[in-house]
Order: C-alpha cells, then structure tokens, then sequence
C-alpha cells in the first residue's frame, strides 16, 4: 500500500508515537516505533506484493524509541527495519543496515527463511571480522506485517478450571491432525485443525481439561538444520514473540493466521478446554556468535542479550541454545511482560508454560527468587491471574531449581518423572521418595506455601521417548537426526521388558501393555495435576527416537490409523474416576492425622504387604517394592464454593511393582469392611470383571499391576 507523498514526490512520514511498541493501525494509517538505545538511524522498509522495497528514514526518537506515522498505511502491508551503528563485535555491537530485521512486536509474520550466507551479519572471513558483510539478507528472511486485532469474541468465557481439578494434555499443532483422517485435508496440521469437532471431540471424551500447545510463536529453524534438509519440528527458536507461528495457519500468512488462532481458542473454550502455550523466553532464533542476523541482534545486541564479559564477543549461554535474553534489562522485561498481556488480553489464552525458566530468574549469574521476572509477573494484574508453569531449569550451574519457584507458580516437576519411572523400570526406591510423588511433593512445595496443584506431574513429556517406547527401548535411535545418535538423552530411567525394540512375542507384548497402564495409572492417582503427552493415550511410537525436535513427519504425528482402543478406553476411565473424586485431587497436603468419629482412620495411611502400616524402617528401605496408599474420602480438608465440607468416597491405592505375584493383607475395619474394584492395570481396559468386590484379608496381587480400590462400609 502507497503512502501519501509530498510536494516532491517522496512519501510522507508523520512524526507519530513512541508508544506503543510495533506496528498499528488506527483506521487511517499505522504507526511504527522501535526500542534501539544504541542505534544512529533507522529506516522503515515497506514492501509491496512483488517484493519492491520502500525505504522511509524514521527522524523521530523519544527516550530510544524510533517512531513515525505513514498515513494510508494498513493491514496486510509488509514491512521490516534496518538499523545503523557501530559494527565492532569486540564491543557487541552488530548494528548492519545490510541485514532485513524483523519487527520484535510484530503481530504476524509473512515469508520463511532460506538458508543463505547473506543471513549473517559478518564476513565469510571469520565470525569476528571488523568489518560487516554487506550482502543484503531481504531476499532471505521473513517480514512483518501490520494487522487489525478485531475479532468476534462475543460470548467467548475462559473455562477458568481450578487447579485441584486440570488435566493438561500438551500437545503438537500441527502433529495433532495431520493424519486424522476426519479432519479435512486442507485444515490439517493447523490452528483450524485442532480446532475441528473431529480432534476436540477426541480432548472431550479424554477428559483433559486444557491443551498445553508446543510452540505457536512464530518460530524459524536453525541453519544447521536448513543445511541437512530438516526443520525445527517442537518450535523451540523462537523469532516472535507476539506471532502465531504462520505455518499453522489455512488461511494464509497476511494477517489471517491471527484470526484463526483467536477462532481455534473460542473453539476449545466453548468445550471447557483452555489453551496454555509453551513459550520461548529465554533465547531466540540467532543463536550463538556465528548464528544470523535476523532481529534483535541486529537492533541492539548488547541491549537485548547477555555478553561474555570476557568476550563481549560472545553470549552467556544458559540455554544451550547460543544465547540468552537479558532480563535484567527493563526493556527486555518490558518486552517479555508486553508479549505475556497481548496473548492474554488479545488472544484469549489461559496461561503459559515458561521453557527453561530458571534462565529468566538469573540475576548475575544465580537463580534468584527475588529476580525482577518474579516480582513483576506477581504484581502484573493481568499475567497473574493465569496458570504459570515453569519447566524449573536451565543448563547453567545451579539450574535445577525444582520446588524454589515461588508462590503463584506451578513446576513440572522432574522428581515425580525419575521416581515413577525408576519404580516401574526395577530401580530401587525407597517408599518415602514414592510417597511424597504420589501425595503432591510436600517435601518440594509445602514450605513457602504453595499446594498440592504446584506440582505438575509427568512421565512423558515431547521431549524423550513417548510413552510406548519407554517400555519398547532402553537404547535411543536417534540416527535420522543427523548427529550419528549422539543427541538425546543417554539416560532413560527405562525397561524394555527384556527385549529390546519391537516384537512378536505374545508374553513381552503383554507386559508392556501392563507397564504403559502402571505409569499411567500412577500419574493420574497422584495428587497434583497430570500431565499426558499427546499420544500415549493411543499408542504413538517415535521408533525408538526420544529426540524427535527435527522431525516434522510420520516420526512426530499422530498416527490415527494406529490407535490402541484399550489403551484410549483405559486412559479415559482413569480421567474420568480422577475427575469424579475429590479424594484424588487434593487442594490440601495430606496431614496423616486421624479423622474425628472414624474410628482411628487417617487422611493418607501407608500399608505394609502384610497389613501392617508401615514402620519407620520401612520408610527408608530401597528394596519394598509393594505399597498400599490409604486415601480417606472423610478427611479432606478443603470446602467447596459455598464454604461446605467436601466428602467423597475412600480409596485404596495398590501398587506392585516387583516381578512376581505377592500376597497382601487389605486391610479390615476400621479402614474398610469391603473393597470394590475400580481399575486394575491387570485388564487391558481397566474394567474390573464381575463380581468385583473382594473382603479384607488376604488376596493376591498380580506382578507389576497398579488397582484402584473403593472402599465399602456398612450402614
């Protein structure tokens, strides 16, 4: 779109705004304002359909922002920056106006990026030259465009589900649907797919009550990658932090894809379903000192990233990804806090899981609790009031930081995932390590207090082997990666079931049936809120790769032609007796205390095989690899909403994870006068046959199988 021009033919730019950020359109034209503190010019550059470049001198700067209006200017126009400075990568500066750089508040990108050596700011001579490369990188990158935010959210409402009650299902976009045969061709892989009844049905009917959607800001792959032929498939190199990711769009990249994902929201809002997004603040796209100009770096690399200070040079890399963003820098934070209120507020969705999120709390170099990140998503009005999740590490020294995020915030918590996948796999782990897993982590969240809901329990997430092959390989097959199987992790805390990869054998496939049902039973009768990844429900293999990030084909989609119907139907009758139980979905830590007029019962108790409670030696032997956990339905200690006790029924919780049958004593009164059956990992689906009720006192306990039962009392 033209812009206005003056006496002499040049196109008009008015001063405009400093503020906002990014390009907007006010109905008659759109302003354009850029942070750079240590730029000496900036110029506009608009592009038209064919590709022709429109260069317009930005004259204004307010407190660091470049700014300017362009009358006439509107959505759908395509536009990026190039900015001027010093080029001294001593120093840290890598301002080259040679290089198109993308808007870092655009609100959708057009076009993708080809690998090509005029993507990097430096010479071909060595990654340190004085001198900058002046090849132009616009014929090679993506641009911005200007877009108009309206749409339809007339009746929209935020399932807003209590903690105590999420089931989180994290999940792929475009892995989702690109081989559901009911979803139609052209709406597959993308926003309109997971939108379509066909694949929300599925959400439905699994009982999850949120998508945790990998990646959606638009994101770009690595060069490395471009040169062997493979793509970022999870999106974890990020490149905008305020566009849905273009290539998951049907309708196109002008601007469209903004309305398909606000459609695909609404959707799953109006199925109780809320949207969580897997967000990528602690590096971008460029990478380390060799990676190429494409933004930031190019705006102003010493204001946005984290320098050696030995080696200005060079970046610290918390990430293992090249680079790491400067929060400590108020307008770094600023940006992260604007990109976190424009989802909520503009794009409707319900919360955020933060990638490694101990890099954003390091202040010089230590994780900090009182990091300004904290302090301001804790006071923002806005990013507050939503589900904040972090993955609770990064790469550095002292990263692992699981249970020291702070009020307000969940984890996923990486103990829960070792614990249950040693149980399972024959380690050796002592009971108490198991039962603080399975009764919230008391021992990682109760201090500062936070709740049982703090806690976001996993077994499988995308990162790693998918559910089946857990129990299928114990040694990774990562070949088709290109990195002679050296990436992925090594160590799986897994069985194979004595046979390594696929087999015919009746009896291996039995079992490993038995042990993807013993985790998942274990998930989700733990206290806390559950996790599945998308696909373990049905089955899904990667073929034994447990680093799939590059594979965007038949390795990472769902394979619905494949789906284990067992399975599914297992998995949905363990949702649905978790959601249906109030017992099993604790807001309270367990106290262990006898309840008042049950005759000596508790909240939690632990049971011996031989009937027993157990001792305090029991507590730490590594070897005891049979457990009951006791869960009074009388005993809970939270209220519902009109301050009314909550009372549900009580359960026992048996979990055999040794390799032989065993005999357990279940307990009799005062705990239970009878026990029903509600699930056993025994039967494929978790039906119990009938008759399904038992009496206290002896009975025996298949090898490795988890049972749910309900406990029976007289009148």
């Amino acid at each position: 779109m033209r812009t206005p021009e003056d006496s002499a033919g040049e196109p008009q730019v008015w001063p405009g705004s400093p503020a906002p950020l990014g390009a907007h359109w006010d109905g008659t034209g759109t302003n354009f304002a850029l942070w750079s503190a240590g730029a000496t010019a900036v110029d506009l550059c608009l592009f038209d359909p064919d590709g022709t470049e429109h260069r317009q001198r930005l004259q204004e700067t307010t407190h660091q922002v470049w700014h300017g209006r362009l009358p006439g200017v509107g959505p759908g126009q395509r536009y990026g920056y190039r900015v001027h400075g010093h080029y001294d990568p001593g120093a840290g500066s890598r301002w080259n106006p040679a290089k198109l750089l993308l808007d870092p508040y655009t609100r959708a990108v057009d076009g993708e990026l080809t690998h090509d050596p005029a993507l990097f700011g430096f010479r071909a001579d060595g990654v340190d030259a004085a001198s900058p490369d002046g090849c132009d990188s616009a014929p090679f990158v993506p641009r911005g465009v200007v877009v108009h935010d309206s749409f339809p959210w007339d009746g929209d409402r935020r399932p807003t589900t209590p903690w105590s009650d999420t089931v989180i299902y994290e999940v792929h976009v475009k892995g989702a649907t690109m081989r559901h045969p009911d979803v139609p061709p052209a709406l597959r892989g993308t926003y309109a797919g997971l939108a379509h009844p066909a694949f929300v049905e599925h959400l439905r009917s699994l009982g999850v009550t949120a998508v945790e959607l990998l990646p959606v800001h638009h994101f770009v792959s690595e060069p490395h990658l471009l040169r062997r032929g493979l793509t970022n498939y999870w999106g974890y190199n990020s490149l905008g932090y305020f566009a849905p990711h273009a290539a998951y769009s049907s309708t196109g990249s002008g601007g469209a894809q903004v309305t398909e994902f606000k459609a695909m929201v609404k959707a799953l809002h109006e199925a109780g379903i809320e949207v969580v997004l897997d967000v990528v603040y602690n590096h971008t796209a460029e990478g380390d000192h060799s990676g190429p100009t494409l933004s930031l770096r190019g705006i102003d690399n010493p204001g946005y990233y984290r320098l050696d200070g030995a080696n200005r040079a060079r970046y610290t890399d918390y990430t293992g990804c090249g680079n790491t963003l400067d929060v400590r820098r108020p307008q770094v934070l600023a940006m992260l806090m604007d990109s976190l209120r424009y989802w909520v507020t503009e794009m409707h969705v319900d919360g955020f899981r933060f990638d490694l999120a101990a890099a954003l709390a390091r202040s010089f170099h230590d994780v900090d609790r009182l990091s300004a990140f904290f302090d301001v998503v804790h006071q923002d009005p806005v990013v507050s009031q939503v589900k904040l999740i972090a993955e609770p590490w990064d790469i550095g020294e002292g990263g692992y930081q699981v249970g020291n995020f702070p009020p307000l915030w969940t984890e996923w918590n990486g103990r829960y995932r070792d614990t249950v996948r040693d149980v399972w796999s024959g380690a050796r782990v002592g009971v108490r390590d198991l039962a603080y897993r399975l009764t919230g982590s008391s021992d990682l969240y109760r201090s500062d207090g936070r709740r049982p809901f703090a806690s976001v329990n996993f077994v499988t997430a995308h990162d790693g082997f998918p559910l089946a092959d857990l129990v299928t390989y114990e040694h990774k097959r990562n070949e088709a990666n290109g990195e002679d199987n050296r990436d992925g992790e090594s160590h799986n805390r897994n069985w194979n079931c004595g046979v390594e990869g696929p087999t015919d054998d009746p009896d291996v496939q039995a079992l490993r049936g038995r042990q993807v049902r013993n985790h998942l039973a274990t998930l989700l009768l733990s206290t806390g809120v559950p996790m599945l990844t998308a696909g373990d429900e049905l089955g899904r293999t990667q073929g034994g790769n447990n680093n799939a990030y590059c594979q965007d084909n038949e390795v990472s989609w769902i394979d619905w032609g494949a789906v284990d119907a067992d399975l599914l139907a297992f998995v949905q009758r363990l949702v649905g007796v978790r959601r249906g139980a109030p017992v099993l979905r604790q807001e309270a830590f367990f106290e262990g205390h006898e309840i008042p007029g049950t005759g000596g019962t508790r909240d939690v108790a632990w049971f011996a095989p031989g009937g027993g409670q157990l001792t305090t030696s029991d507590w730490f032997d590594g070897g005891l690899q049979t457990v009951g956990m006791y869960l009074d339905g009388r005993g809970i200690r939270h209220r519902d909403e009109r301050g009314r006790p909550v009372v549900d029924d009580s359960y026992l919780v048996q979990l055999h994870a040794g390799p032989d049958p065993v005999t357990v004593e279940l307990p009799g009164p005062p705990w239970a006068d009878g026990y029903e059956f509600v699930v056993s990992t025994e039967w494929p689906t978790g039906a119990p046959p009938r008759p399904a009720v038992v009496a206290p006192g002896p009975v025996q306990v298949p090898p490795r199988c988890v049972w749910l039962l309900r406990v029976l009392r007289r009148p």
